[in-house]
């Protein structure tokens, strides 16, 4: 099933699940380490991966005992691509603004 960016925005969205993504920003983290920075019980942060790495969002690795989450950098990529979309618009709409500005300020001539 292809995840889409909806799907990942609306998983990211979630205030547990945010806090999650900007932790694992600094770096990869133990289950134990995203325990103790958020301060919830294992049992939710767990959910919470589990529903992130569902949508491709973070990706787990077995290291001995613990389990080692990381953001996977090509979901990221996808979203950033997505907003990328939305600042090329938002670019064209301010110089079409600002070329009504300088048109609107240019001094009047005489008949």
């Amino acid at each position: 099933m292809a995840v889409t960016v909806q799907q990942q925005l609306a998983a990211i969205s979630e205030r547990n699940r945010f806090r999650i993504v900007e932790l694992l920003k600094g770096g990869p983290q133990p289950v134990g380490g995203i325990v103790d920075a958020l301060g919830l019980e294992q049992p939710q942060v767990s959910r919470h991966l589990r529903l992130l790495a569902e949508v491709g969002v973070v990706e787990a690795t077995k290291r001995a005992q613990q389990r080692i989450y990381r953001l996977r950098p090509e979901a990221m990529q996808v979203l950033n691509d997505w907003v990328q979309g939305f600042a090329a618009l938002w670019a064209e709409r301010m110089d079409r603004l600002g070329s009504l500005l300088d048109d609107d300020r240019a001094p009047e001539q005489n008949p």
